[in-house]
This record gives structure tokens, sequence and C-alpha cells, in this order.
């Protein structure tokens, strides 16, 4: 592949809820533009975008992919994102190197939940969008109807481009409300494609369709509208001048027809592609900081070098490969910039551009452009490689915390050995991954975004990693805290052959809000502890209340305060007064009436808004307490909190409900106390799985 100046690339993310056909897409962006010698599929599992073994597998695409192609002297670096909610988070961060956007419809389904989501994202990122109406060929297809749903969600300045000739298995072709000139392409998929006439039929839709884009096309540009209103019409080249103009300003969304799995329309696409959407010079210049002062830099060969790094994945021959975007300045083979963020200097060896998982070496990319390295030393998603001389760091994604988290248990010795680099590579692939220890619980804890998320994580392990591992539901963090108070004594007296061990106090034991977590305080005058000793009554009521008394959860949001006690000039320790603490601390529970407290979480959900009223009672179900609820669009949006204890299964039942339409987040917010039945439940089955301990220590 040849070296391209900034003017002549497109970065293109095509995005779109899960199975409207992204990726068969991309498989004929390729084979149209000569970059592959056959149409690939999704079905026979050798797309060039979906590599990875478990997509493969599962029909779906778990991961941004690049796919740089060649058209019309341009070159064109295509992102194949997923498009089912749990991925979408590699989605939203791969859409930081596209300049535009194609929106990728279902004729059959229309605008779907995630399909609302991916529009947010650009959006966000305030780029351009082009809607691609896919699958006309299908049955139940239909332009109308699915453009119904584009104008419902995103407003009537998505407007048609194109119209089907045909629909369902007689789609064969469009019609191009520029030109009006209609397009019919051979039925075997190989692209061929010869100019016809417009259908009698077609021909009155055709020509209204043509006047609406006209006319709106004429309403951004003064000039546009005179030349309107005098002729009635617009030349074609006055219309692809004001369409262009408009799009790139984000006033018009054209909306384009398509059968990707037939190749119909691909090469219009590519068209559009090349001479309507932005190259990266004309952005925005990208703001960044330097010292901590906010910068911006122009996206120019002018400028020093800078790449943000966007995508990492980890190539089992290849070792980590960085993808990154050239924010400013051209970058060489073989150059050395600073990690900016880690103060580190990086070689770039061998610079490609990405075509799936094969890397094509190139000499060097120009501003703007997409790229690939491998083998960084410390480089990682969201880093900022940047001249030495001149650096700057961009902000990265942010990603929202993962919604739900397993126990994972190593299946042997050897399995537990090799756990932590192996899932140490993962997390680098995938930033939207947690792995960590409960302290309190002991357990290893993966949290992912959904459970089909963590499954995959679980399924690369043992696949590339070779590390065989068990899932299970977490533990609940639950905690132990008082209602009332306590005024008690803890008295330690034990008598040997020689010294003996006395410990004398008393103990008061009151609540403190919740989040106070533990406070200590020392009242008592006229020497009746030695300050010496202070210390132990306090370490000895923290080791008891790490114990729990209920069911063996630690206890919480309470104060102790020492305010007597007695001492023996021989016989007294620290040990003494620490094992005094540790009863007055036991005779405390049994006035201090215990509780359990459980961990409660934020959740938001998204759903369809047909299935509200389902989520709701199924929330309320579940124990929980609804916080508020709002609309967007056709997506209800309800907010709650519910205990974590009963929202393990959530994620499975949610699927259920809502035949896989809804998404949801939550998030620890606060402790509250267990109800009543179900603390009893609980704290037996603590008890039985421990043993109560019958003897206190001593």
């Amino acid at each position: 592949m040849k070296v391209y100046e900034s003017k002549d690339i497109r970065n293109v993310g095509i995005v779109g809820h899960g199975h409207s056909g992204k990726t068969t897409l991309t498989s004929a962006l390729l084979y149209t533009s000569g970059a592959t010698p056959r149409l690939t599929r999704v079905d026979e599992g050798n797309t060039l975008t979906d590599f990875d073994e478990e997509e493969m597998q599962r029909k779906l695409s778990i991961s941004s992919a690049l796919a740089a192609v060649e058209w019309k002297q341009n070159k064109i670096n295509v992102i194949d994102t997923p498009g089912y909610n749990i991925f979408l988070n590699d989605t939203r961060a791969a859409l930081l190197a596209a300049d535009a956007v194609i929106v990728v419809v279902d004729a059959v389904a229309g605008v779907e939940v995630q399909t609302e989501k991916v529009w947010g994202f650009a959006a966000e990122y305030q780029q351009p969008r082009a809607i691609l109406i896919n699958k006309l060929d299908r049955e139940r297809a239909s332009f109308e109807r699915a453009l119904g749903s584009v104008h419902a969600r995103f407003g009537r300045t998505a407007i048609p481009i194109q119209l089907p000739l045909g629909e369902e298995r007689e789609f064969r072709g469009i019609i191009d409300l520029i030109t009006m000139q209609a397009w019919c392409y051979a039925p075997d998929g190989d692209g061929k494609v010869k100019a016809i006439d417009i259908p009698d039929n077609m021909t009155e839709a055709a020509q209204q369709a043509h006047e609406a884009l006209v006319e709106m096309v004429a309403e951004g540009k003064d000039e546009l509208m005179e030349e309107f209103f005098e002729t009635g019409t617009l030349p074609v080249e006055h219309i692809v001048e004001g369409l262009n103009v408009a799009f790139r300003q984000m006033r018009l969304y054209p909306v384009l027809c398509a059968s990707a799995l037939r190749n119909v329309g691909t090469d219009r696409l590519l068209d559009l592609i090349s001479d309507s959407f932005p190259a990266p010079t004309e952005r925005e210049p990208v703001a960044g900081k330097n010292n901590g002062k906010d910068v911006t830099r122009a996206i120019s060969d002018k400028e020093p070098a800078a790449a943000y790094v966007f995508k990492t994945t980890a190539d089992p021959f290849a070792g980590r490969i960085s993808f990154f975007k050239i924010r400013s300045g051209c970058i060489k083979n073989d150059a050395h910039l600073m990690n900016v963020g880690r103060s580190v200097d990086e070689r770039l060896a061998h610079i490609g551009v990405a075509r799936g998982k094969t890397l094509i070496p190139i000499t060097e990319l120009h501003a703007g452009d997409i790229g690939a390295v491998a083998k960084l030393r410390e480089t990682l998603t969201g880093d900022t490689l940047a001249d030495k001389n001149a650096p700057i760091v961009y902000d990265p994604v942010r990603l929202p915390e993962p919604s739900i988290a397993f126990a994972v248990e190593a299946k042997s010795r050897q399995d537990e050995d090799r756990l932590g680099q192996a899932v140490h590579k993962i997390l680098e692939e995938d930033p939207s991954l947690r792995f960590y220890r409960d302290p309190q619980t002991k357990e290893f804890l993966i949290a992912g975004c959904g459970q089909q998320h963590v499954e995959i994580i679980v399924s690369k392990l043992r696949k590339r990693y070779h590390v065989d591992v068990t899932l299970k539901a977490p533990k609940i963090p639950y905690r132990e805290t008082i209602r009332g108070t306590a005024n008690v004594q803890g008295r330690h007296k034990k008598q040997t052959g020689g010294h003996g061990q006395f410990g004398d106090c008393w103990i008061r034991m009151e609540p403190l809000p919740r989040g106070s977590h533990f406070q200590f305080a020392n009242e008592t005058f006229g020497g009746s502890i030695p300050k010496n000793f202070i210390p132990a009554v306090e370490k000895g009521i923290i080791e008891t209340a790490e114990k729990g008394y209920l069911a063996g959860y630690p206890m919480v949001d309470f104060k102790a305060t020492v305010y007597d006690g007695s001492y023996h000039d021989v016989d007294s320790s620290e040990l003494s007064f620490k094992l005094a603490a540790r009863k007055a601390f036991r005779n405390a529970m049994q006035t201090a009436r215990p509780a359990l407290l459980e961990p409660v979480m934020n959740v938001e959900v998204q759903a369809p808004v047909e299935y509200a009223g389902d989520l709701m009672g199924d929330l309320n179900g579940r124990r929980g307490r609804i916080a508020g609820m709002e609309t967007n669009g056709g997506t209800q949006i309800l907010r709650a909190q519910v205990p974590m204890s009963e929202m393990l299964s959530y994620q499975s039942d949610l699927t259920s409900m809502t035949q896989g339409r809804a998404s949801f987040s939550m998030e620890f917010d606060h402790y509250d106390f267990v109800p009543g039945p179900q603390a009893d439940k609980i704290v037996t089955a603590a008890q039985a799985a421990r043993g109560v301990e019958t003897e206190e220590e001593e």
C-alpha cells in the first residue's frame, strides 16, 4: 500500500445494532475495492474483521477491527465495530479514531436500542453520520418502514439520497436521487452494475424524493436557496456541493440503500465516502494537555508528531499490537516517540496499516492516518505518544465501570500459577474489564459488562493461554453493625505459676451513620488505665470487629469509647488489655442489637418503552426502589437502588424479559439494613458454613 497524504484519507466507523450487517458490509467494501479476491461471509467464518476464534465461533463481533481499502485515489480506514451492548465500550473507544460514521440499520427491524446508543457516541464526538438501510433483500424488509423508524429516532434531517429498486427478493439495485439515475446489480454478488432508466412505476416517487432532497440541500445556503427559487431545482454539481457542506456540518444525514450480503450498493457507498466524507484535516483542532495546561493542536503534518493509542490487541506470535491515530505530524518507520504519561521512550520499529489481523508494512503515515505497531514496551490503550520536545497528552475515553462480577477459581495449581499473567494480557486488550481480589471474601473476581462478556474472557483464557478456571457467583460482601448503645465491662484475669494476666476496661459502644466505619475514643481519667495500654484496647476491639458477631462479617459504623477500668502493677500488659477489650466487645453485642448490612447498588436500565412496566415490576420484586425514569426517543431509562444480592442473575433475566433488547449498568452506592427474614437466612447459612464458635478466645 502506498503512502497517502492527509487530504486523501477517510476514517470511517461502521456502527449499528448487533446483526445489522456491519461486518458483512465491511467485507463487501473490501471486495468491491479489490482488497480481497472474493466476498467473505460471517456465516462461513472467513471475514477479515471477525478473525478472533471467539468471533468466528459465535458469529458476532466482540471487538473493533480495522481494514484499510483504496478507492478513487483515496485511502479509507474502515473501523468495523461491535453492536451488542456488552461490547459497546470497545465501539465507544474505537470511534475516537473515526472522522465520520456510517450507521447501519436493518431494513426488517429498523432502528434498534443499540443503534440509538452508537448514534449518541457519534453525536458526542461531533462526527458526521450517514445512514445505510441494509438487508433490503430480506423477507419482510421495507425501506419505507425502516426510514420511518429513522425519522422517529433521529429526525427528518435524515434525508434519502437513494431509493431501492424492488424490495425483499426483488431488490436488485438503487435509484440515485442526486443524478436521477438507476443502477441495477448482478444477482451473483460480484458487484457488476449497469445504468438503467428509472422504471415507470418508480418515476413519481423518485421525483418527489429528489425534490425533497433538493429543497433540504438548498435551505442551508443562501445562494442555493436563491437559485432554487428562480429555477425550481438545482444542477447536480450544486446538489453535491450543498449536500457535502450540510453533511459535514451535521445539518443533514444522507440515507442510502444496500444489501451487503449480495453486494448491492457498496460501490455507491464508497463513492460517497470518497467524495463527501471529511478528511482528517477538515476536523477541528484536538484539545490536549501539556504540563497540565490546556492546549490545542491542528491535525497537520506541520505540527510536531503526536499519536493517540485507541486499541491494543495481544497476538500470540507478534506480541502486543498497538493501534494509533496520528493527531498531528508525520510518523516514519523506526521513529522514537515518548509515551508522555509514562515518561518512557518508545521505538516504533515496524509501523503498518491494518487489514484485519494482517499488518501491511509502510514507510510513513501522515497526520490523521491510522496505523499499528507491534511490541511497544509499556504503551497501552489510552496513552499518548509524542515528540519529546513537544509533549502533549490527549484525554482517554471514559468507560463506565463493569456491571457484573464473577468469582474465578483456578482448576489446578498450574492454572493458578499462570492465571495472573494471562489475565494481565487480556486486560491490556480490554480496558472495560476488572480483575481484583476482594479483601473481605478473599475471592478473585473478574468484572465485565455482562455474563457473556466474562464467559468469553474465560474461554480466551482456556484457548489462548491454556488456563482453566471455574466461574462462580461472587460472595456478597455483607457487613455487620449495631442499632443500640451498650455500656459493658471486659475483664481478663488469668493466674499462672509466674506473672499472671490482668486487664479490665469499661467500654461504651454506640452506632454511627452509614459510611462512618469505626471511631475510637479515650475518656479515662485519673490513671484508671495507663496510657500505654489504651492502643491495646483499641486493637482488641478492631480485631474482634473484623470477625463480626452474627455471621462472621466485619463490624462497621460504630464508635467505641473506653471510659474506665483498672490495672495491676505487675500482671497487666498490652496482651491482657487486648483480650479484655475482646471480651468487652462480645459482651456489648448482647445488648447493642447487632444487625446485618448489605450493599445496595445504583442500577440504570435502558430498554424499549414497551418493556417499562414489566421491568419496574421486576425491580420492585427484587426489593428495589425506583429512583427515577425518563424517556429518550423509544428508549425508557429506569434508575433504581437494588440490593446486590438480588442482582446476581439480573443479566440473564433481563435478556429473557426483553429478547436481548435491554441493557443495564450497576455501581455500588451504599450499605443498608437487611430485612429480618433475609437476615435470619444469611446468619444461619454463615454459621453453618463456618461452625458456630462455642468457646471464647482466651
